[in-house]
C-alpha cells in the first residue's frame, strides 16, 4: 500500500512550524500588512524588536572573545593571527573604497536630487541634532584610544566588539605562551563556556519571528509608504548601487575561493531574513560565525574577521554615505567639482570607521563630510530623515554579504579555507561536527546531541584528534564506564588526567 501523502494544509503546518525561514516571512508580511492597517497600534510595537536585539546583543561579547581564544589556541601561530588581521584590513579598506567610488559615480550619472531645488533655510537642522542625541563621530586618536579597553569586564558589560577582541588576543596568546601544561583546564573550559552560548543563541533565536513582526510593523507604522513614493529615485537608486556591489563581491568570492555567492545567500538565507526584518547585523552574528565554521572558515579566521568587519567594512553604509552626499548637494543647487568629490571619498573613508554603534551614526558621517567641503549647508542632511529608515535594508544586506565574504577571502589567502567543506556546505550537505557548536537549539527540524552523536564514532573525531592525549597516545576510551555514550566532549575534558594516569 502506497505511504499517505500529507495534505496541504499539514504540510504548510508542518513548515511553519519547523522552518525558520517560513516563520520569518510570514512575520514580515503580517507586520507589513498591521503597520498599514493599524499604524498607531503598530509603532507600540517596537519593543519586541528591540528586546531581541538586546537579548542577542548580550551574547556577542562573550561569544567573540571564545571563539577567537580557542582559534588562537587551536591554531598554535599568533603570528598567523597577526597575518590575519593586517589581511583583513587590507580587504576591509579595498571593499570600502570600491563602494564608495561605485555610490559617487552612480549618483553623477542618475543625479537623483537634481531638480528638487530646495532652499536650505527651509529644512528643520534641529531634527538632526534630536536624532543624533547631541553626539559626534570620534577622531582618529579617540577611536584608537576607545578600541583599548579600560578595564576587562567593562568591555563586556559596554559591548564593546573591537576592545574583547584586543582582550581575546591577549588571553590565546597568553594560552600559547603558557602551553597546556601549566593551564590544561583553561581551554576546556573556554571552549564549554562557547557551547552554553550557542545554546543560548538557539533559545533566543526561538523569538526571531516576534522580533521580526514588530520591527516591520513599527517601521511601516511609523513611516508609512507614502515617503517611497517621495523618494523613489533616491531609494532604487541606492538598492541598484549595493546590487552591483554584490554582484562585484560574487564575482571577487568565485575568483579568490571558487565559491558562489548565491549559493551562500541561499545557505545563510534564514539570518538574511532576520537581519532585514530587524534592521540590525549584529542580530544574526552569532548565527552567522555558526555557519562560516561550519561552512569550513577556521575558527581564527572567523573570530576576527567577521567582528572587526563590523567597525571597518561598513560597504553598505559606505555606498549610503557617498550616494547620500552627492544627493544632498544636487537637492540644494551645489555642483560639486571632481575636487570635492575625492574629498568626499578621502573624508568618508576615514568617517565611516567610526560610525559602528554610534546613534544616528550616518547623519553624523554626512554633517562631517558636508563641513569638510564648506559647499554643503550642514542643516541640508536633514533632506535624509524621511528616508533613511528606508535604508536600512540595503545597508544591512549590503554590511553583511560584504563581510562574510572578507572571511572567506581571507580564510582562503591565508590558508585557513577547506573549500571542499565549504562546497558540501552552500550545497546543502550537513558539514556540522560536535566541535562546531551545533547544539541543534532554536533550528527547528534539526536532531538533537544525542541523534548527532549516535551517528559519530565515539572512539575519537579525526578531525579534531578527540580521544588522543597531547602526545598522540590513546585517552579514555568512550566504552569507559561512567562516561556517557552520547556526550564525545567529555572525552576531551578528560583526556589529560587520563593521560597523566595511563
Amino acid at each position: 500500500m502506497p505511504p499517505s501523502v500529507p495534505s496541504l494544509p499539514r504540510r504548510v503546518a508542518r513548515t511553519l512550524r519547523t522552518s525558520l525561514f517560513a516563520q520569518v516571512t510570514c512575520a514580515l508580511v503580517l507586520g507589513i500588512v498591521v503597520g498599514k492597517l493599524w499604524p498607531d497600534a503598530a509603532t507600540a510595537l517596537q519593543p519586541l524588536g528591540d528586546g531581541f536585539t538586546r537579548l542577542i546583543k548580550t551574547v556577542i561579547s562573550p561569544l567573540v572573545f571564545c571563539v577567537v581564544v580557542v582559534g588562537i589556541a587551536k591554531a598554535g601561530d599568533l603570528k598567523a593571527f597577526g597575518r590575519i588581521g593586517v589581511k583583513a584590513l587590507i580587504w576591509f579598506e579595498i571593499a570600502s573604497t570600491a563602494a564608495l567610488i561605485i555610490g559617487l559615480v552612480s549618483a553623477n550619472v542618475v543625479g537623483p536630487g537634481r531638480g528638487m531645488n530646495v532652499d536650505p533655510s527651509s529644512l528643520d537642522a534641529a531634527a538632526v541634532e534630536e536624532t543624533t542625541g547631541g553626539g559626534h563621530l570620534p577622531t582618529t586618536t579617540e577611536f584608537v584610544l576607545n578600541a583599548l579597553p579600560q578595564s576587562f569586564l567593562g568591555a563586556f558589560a559596554e559591548n564593546e566588539l573591537l576592545q574583547v577582541l584586543i582582550l581575546a588576543c591577549l588571553v590565546g596568546a597568553a594560552l600559547l605562551h603558557l602551553g597546556h601544561t601549566k593551564v590544561p583546564k583553561v581551554l576546556p573550559a573556554i571552549e564549554q563556556a562557547q557551547d552554553i552560548i550557542f545554546a543560548v543563541v538557539g533559545f533566543i533565536m526561538r523569538l526571531a519571528p516576534l522580533a521580526v513582526f514588530g520591527a516591520m510593523a513599527h517601521l511601516v507604522g511609523n513611516y508609512g509608504l507614502g515617503v517611497m513614493r517621495t523618494y523613489a529615485k533616491l531609494i532604487v537608486l541606492c538598492y541598484v548601487a549595493a546590487a552591483l556591489f554584490v554582484a562585484l563581491l560574487a564575482v571577487a568570492l568565485k575568483l579568490v575561493t571558487g565559491l558562489s555567492l548565491w549559493r551562500f545567500l541561499r545557505y545563510i538565507r534564514e539570518e538574511m531574513l532576520l537581519a532585514l526584518g530587524t534592521a540590525s547585523t549584529e542580530s544574526v552574528m552569532p548565527r552567522v560565525m555558526q555557519k562560516l565554521r561550519r561552512a569550513g572558515a577556521r575558527d581564527d579566521a572567523v573570530g576576527l574577521v567577521l567582528p572587526t568587519g563590523y567597525s571597518f567594512n561598513l560597504d553598505g553604509a559606505s555606498l549610503y554615505l557617498s550616494i547620500g552626499t552627492l544627493f544632498i548637494a544636487q537637492a540644494v543647487g551645489v555642483d560639486l567639482t571632481l575636487g570635492q568629490q575625492v574629498t568626499v571619498i578621502l573624508v568618508l573613508m576615514l568617517t565611516s570607521k567610526g560610525m559602528a554603534g554610534i546613534p544616528g551614526s550616518a547623519f553624523l558621517a554626512l554633517s562631517a563630510t558636508a563641513s569638510s567641503l564648506g559647499a554643503i549647508p550642514a542643516g541640508a542632511v536633514a533632506l535624509l530623515l524621511g528616508v533613511d529608515r528606508i535604508m536600512d535594508s540595503m545597508r544591512v544586506v549590503t554590511n553583511l554579504l560584504g563581510n562574510c565574504v572578507a572571511v572567506f577571502a581571507v580564510s582562503r589567502w591565508e590558508g585557513a579555507l577547506d573549500t571542499d567543506r565549504a562546497k558540501r556546505a552552500l550545497d546543502g550537505e550537513d558539514t556540522s561536527t560536535p566541535d562546531d557548536g551545533e547544539k541543534g537549539v532554536g533550528e527547528p527540524g534539526r536532531p538533537a546531541d544525542k541523534d548527532l552523536a549516535a551517528e559519530k564514532d565515539l572512539g575519537g573525531d579525526k578531525s579534531t584528534g578527540a580521544g588522543k592525549g597531547p602526545g598522540g597516545e590513546t585517552g579514555i576510551e568512550a566504552s569507559a564506564p561512567g562516561i556517557p555514550a552520547q556526550k564525545p566532549k567529555a572525552l576531551e575534558q578528560l583526556k589529560e588526567p587520563a593521560s597523566e594516569a595511563g
